[in-house]
């Protein structure tokens, strides 16, 4: 999968910038999404390509139109060295796999990225560089697989 890399503190305003939260649907707001860092991202995305962040990624305000708008575009999963809780805690709940991987900030734009979930792995096929990721709790990956927590609760029993 190709990598799309953002910096450190990549906050919510700048995934869903505030003026375009008045926008009927989802799928006009994701039109938007990351425009103030990549102002063609939404246009160029491919669903199931790799964002890849530095430090505190989604931070800001806890807007759910931040996550909401990313998984509208087709985005499966969200690396970054670290997230911001709120942020996680809402991707996660929308059946968003984040990665925290403290190297991270090794991969770079346009990277070609393998991701090994049985080994906990991710290979860069650019550099052949191997990394281990850091564990996420098995009830988190319940909810994910499940495609959120609305869809866990429902075939919870």
């Amino acid at each position: 999968m190709k990598v799309w890399k953002f910096g450190d503190n990549v906050d919510t305003d700048q995934i869903i910038p505030s003026q375009y939260l008045v926008l009927p649907t989802m799928r006009e707001m994701a039109q938007h999404t990351l425009e103030p860092l990549a102002p063609q991202f939404a246009q160029q995305y491919k669903a199931g390509e790799l964002l890849v962040g530095g430090h505190n990624f989604g931070c800001g305000s806890s807007r759910e139109q931040a996550p909401t708008v990313l998984k509208e575009l087709g985005v499966k999963v969200i690396m970054a060295q670290s997230f911001a809780r709120i942020f996680f805690r809402n991707c996660i709940n929308l059946g968003v796999l984040l990665i925290e991987l403290p190297e991270a900030n090794e991969l770079e734009q346009g990277h070609e990225v393998k991701i090994d979930y049985t080994h906990a792995k991710i290979i860069n096929k650019t550099t052949k560089k191997e990394y281990e990721m850091v564990p996420m709790s098995d009830f988190f990956k319940k909810i994910v697989n499940s495609g959120g927590l609305v869809d866990y609760l429902k075939n919870k029993n």
